[in-house]
């Protein structure tokens, strides 16, 4: 019997052992630093396949420190309850499309101008991280948040279902945009009509014909079935779609700066590879969207150069309008730059 009861207690005890050991253990591998991370993209989706690689990285080079929890598809909420809970503290970051800031920080809009960025991912690249970029990220100072990274996502295309076989043929036509007036004015260069819808009437707005056509990146066109209800895609670039990392002051002060600089490069070393991981999922959209009736095809850099010719200038002064003194000072950062590239 004692013999039996000492066969039963060892493996309780050793049990017991390995318990306390695994939370002792738990405890001290434990993050000092969470932050949540919300975003609206899904989790096959660029953004957040590589917001996980962010994630590995920081928590190798922080020694388990820092610890980023992922929260896709909206799940935190909208991106406008996302930012603001940034700002407030209630959230510790976001990774937003720049296009839904500028209501937040005017200054942004500045990628809303067609043309703005190279067509050379390179030259894009090294806007973003000279002192164009730079600036565009110091601009968020003032508004109560710390943005760390610009993350490229893409470029917008037009689509109609009149044709668009030369840059005449955008004359008279109507195109769905954001809200935005830097958009109108880039397609009253061009001598067409920009209206104002939001995105969840878009499929329909094409189908009935109240607008002609719209512009987006050719992954969006593909997923929300665009093509299905055009018939003319011309493969332009004019239109960055940039994100912006945001993270709360208050949380970012706290994890002192041998951490922001792991996160912040982070952040950065892993750009090459988003932007292939993009590139990827655009051609496989292009390729599905080639199966269909739609006519494709792409501006040839003559023509990009006219197209941004007619566009640039009016969007920059619309913008400037928006922006005002610090919207110029950003643009004027921004010429220097793309001057000497």
């Amino acid at each position: 019997m004692t013999s039996r009861r000492k066969f039963i207690r060892k493996p309780l005890a050793t049990l017991a052992f390995f318990m306390l050991s695994a939370q002792l253990s738990g405890s001290v591998m434990a993050a000092e630093f969470t932050a949540r991370i919300g975003h609206l993209e899904s989790d096959q989706q660029s953004r957040h396949v590589y917001l996980e690689k962010v994630a590995a990285i920081v928590a190798q080079k922080s020694d388990g420190a820092v610890e980023f929890q992922l929260f896709p598809q909206g799940q935190l909420g909208g991106q406008r309850e996302m930012t603001e809970g940034v700002q407030l503290g209630t959230l510790e970051a976001t990774v937003s499309p720049a296009a839904f800031l500028g209501g937040f920080n005017s200054t942004v809009s500045i990628l809303d101008i067609p043309f703005l960025l190279p067509s050379d991912e390179l030259a894009a690249q090294s806007l973003r991280d000279g002192p164009f970029g730079e600036a565009l990220l110091h601009s968020f100072d003032a508004k109560g948040v710390k943005a760390i990274a610009l993350w490229p996502n893409g470029r917008k295309h037009f689509t109609s279902n009149k044709s668009l076989d030369n840059i005449a043929a955008f004359g008279g036509q109507k195109f769905r945009v954001m809200d935005s007036k830097i958009l109108i004015e880039q397609f009253d260069a061009l001598g067409a009509s920009a209206i104002a819808l939001p995105f969840s009437e878009l499929y329909t707005s094409l189908q009935t014909g109240v607008v002609d056509g719209q512009e987006n990146p050719l992954d969006t066109i593909q997923r929300m079935k665009f093509f299905e209800v055009q018939k003319y895609l011309v493969l332009s670039g004019h239109g960055a779609m940039e994100d912006v990392v945001l993270f709360n002051p208050g949380w970012w002060d706290s994890i002192g700066a041998q951490n922001q600089a792991i996160i912040t490069d982070a952040f950065h070393t892993v750009v090459p590879a988003l932007t292939a991981h993009k590139a990827q999922a655009v051609k496989a959209a292009l390729d599905d969207i080639s199966q269909s009736d739609i006519s494709v095809r792409k501006i040839s850099e003559e023509e990009r150069s006219t197209l941004r010719g007619l566009m640039f200038d009016k969007a920059r002064a619309a913008y400037i309008d928006r922006a005002g003194e610090d919207g110029k000072a950003l643009m004027d950062v921004y010429d220097s730059a793309y001057d000497a590239l």
